[in-house]
């Protein structure tokens, strides 16, 4: 096994005195893990963070042997991690994509959406310009792995039009009519991540309780406590800025 391509760093952990156990997205080989020797370095910690782009290479002799890794630093962005709520951003994103894909399937569609979530993050850390591109990407990630939300017509009316819920149970949306007295029974829908265009606070927030609910039942579960943890840090801290 032989690979060299750019990736973005996703999650990286100490392995014995020195090394690291690296998680990296390529945009054609997808998730690919490595042994990045002598990574806990003060030369390489730099370049070792989640978020940053870099220029890998993998060898192994074989395809379950654990690849060998060395990296070049293409783009850091390792100053976000001044910021809390940019830091908050980019650990929870990186944690999702490197515990909810599987290793060596090309997702190229969550590779371009994750690097414009984490360039959203860069060009403006306080939050109200990313929030919305990250509620996507979470929305984005459940479709690439097959639990996609329905939300293009009402599950009980066949209705396109008016559509302010989603059933918690079959992910599938309910128009404002249909809802009526089971509105507490259901997830509202903010009409941007149908619609596209802007979000207020309370729209935003509805979307990360809507995403949530479905990556937490289908996606993390069994194996994603320290992802939802950071997740449960990104949300916090949202909520204490807007206040």
């Amino acid at each position: 096994m032989h690979l060299i391509a750019e990736a973005i760093l996703l999650s990286v952990r100490g392995h014995g005195e020195h090394g690291a156990v690296v998680r990296a997205l390529t945009e054609r080989a997808g998730v690919q893990p490595g042994y990045v020797r002598g990574g806990r370095s003060r030369a390489l910690r730099p370049v070792l963070q989640p978020a940053n782009l870099v220029r890998g290479e993998w060898r192994a002799r074989t395809e379950e042997q654990l690849a060998a890794l060395t990296v070049e630093l293409v783009h850091s962005r390792a100053p976000l991690f001044a910021e809390p709520l940019a830091a908050a951003a980019i650990e929870w994103a990186c944690a999702l994509t490197a515990t909810a894909l599987p290793d060596g399937l090309p997702y190229p569609r969550l590779h371009a959406a994750l690097s414009a979530v984490l360039d959203a993050v860069e060009a403006a850390p306080a939050a109200r310009g990313w929030a919305a591109a990250l509620a996507r990407y979470e929305l984005l990630v459940l479709a690439e792995l097959g639990f996609g939300l329905d939300l293009e017509r009402c599950v009980a009316t066949g209705v396109d039009e008016d559509l302010a819920f989603v059933s918690p149970k079959s992910g599938a949306a309910v128009s404002r009519a249909a809802a009526t007295g089971y509105e507490t029974r259901l997830l509202p829908l903010p009409a941007f991540l149908r619609e596209g265009g802007e979000a207020d606070w309370a729209q935003l927030f509805d979307a990360l309780r809507l995403t949530g609910h479905f990556l937490e039942r289908d996606v993390l579960v069994g194996r994603g406590a320290e992802a939802l943890a950071a997740r449960q840090r990104l949300v916090e801290r949202l909520k204490r800025a807007v206040a």
